[in-house]
């Protein structure tokens, strides 16, 4: 639990970072995932000679690629969105995966409790409340919105897929496959849209260090190392204070408050949520 509370306190410090970043979203992303890719190898070279288990099919490394495909998706869309709404508006949206996850269960067949569908239902209904207050402030806000949401999509695609792989292959072997995708994928997508990968001054840099070490390798590699230790469920629930703690900090770094919708609706969202969590465990 220590270890996942550090990965929390962390992982909040994510869009803190990048509102402080005058890189374009994918460059930011871009370099993150880099990064973070160069920082996982020796974790794997460590392990070489060390049991493994057994060798991974096709189908788990296609299955692979494809979550690093849905988590580039993921830092690109949330990133992005950071530049249009707010802190608050766009960390709450993002961290409604759990939900997605079982809208996408449901999909596939699989059934759900009704007083979890109650839940699912007055998160929506929060997140809809927040959406509106986004679409009062006008600009960017709204897309800002809908580009949070789609992280969070990305994000429930790439914890499906990885859950998946991850019985076929060790957490250091997939978190690399994962990142080293997701950095391809973000280099590409940041050509193509015309971002910059260079130069930036030693400050950009130390800033996509800092998304790397602290957010990522400290963040959501923690996650996966205590999932042996750790419900899901468990780790679920504590991610749900990073909207809490981004809120927060920008409200001191930025001197941005939240409107009244956002905090109607994010607590709402993030009440039923929770709630929809402990349901299910």
């Amino acid at each position: 639990m220590l270890v996942v509370l550090i990965g929390v306190a962390f992982t909040s410090l994510s869009a803190i970072l990048v509102r402080l970043s005058v890189a374009p979203p994918l460059a930011i992303a871009s370099w993150r995932m880099v990064f973070a890719t160069a920082m996982v190898v020796p974790f794997v070279v460590a392990r070489q000679g060390r049991a493994q288990p057994r060798t991974a099919s096709r189908t788990v490394t296609w299955l692979s690629i494809g979550a690093g495909i849905l988590l580039a998706g993921h830092f690109g869309f949330w990133i992005t969105s950071l530049s249009m709404t707010s802190v608050a508006s766009s960390t709450v949206l993002v961290t409604t995966h759990p939900v997605i996850v079982a809208l996408l269960g449901l999909l596939l067949g699989e059934r759900i409790r009704k007083r979890s569908a109650a839940y699912m239902v007055g998160a929506l209904a929060g997140g809809l409340f927040l959406v509106r207050g986004g679409l009062s402030d006008g600009g960017s806000a709204p897309l800002g919105n809908l580009f949070a949401f789609l992280g969070a999509v990305a994000f429930a695609g790439y914890l499906i897929l990885g859950r998946i792989a991850r019985r076929h292959l060790d957490v250091n072997r997939y978190t690399l496959a994962v990142y080293s995708t997701a950095a391809v994928v973000l280099a590409g997508a940041a050509a193509i849209g015309g971002d910059r990968l260079v130069p930036y001054p030693a400050r950009e840099f130390a800033i996509f260090l800092s998304l790397a070490f602290f957010c990522t390798l400290l963040g959501h590699s923690l996650f996966n190392w205590a999932l042996r230790f750790v419900k899901p469920t468990t780790i679920s629930t504590s991610v749900l204070a990073e909207p809490v703690i981004a809120t927060t900090l920008a409200l001191v770094v930025f001197s941005e408050v939240p409107t009244t919708a956002t905090i109607v609706g994010g607590a709402v969202m993030l009440a039923c949520i929770l709630l929809f969590i402990r349901e299910e465990s």
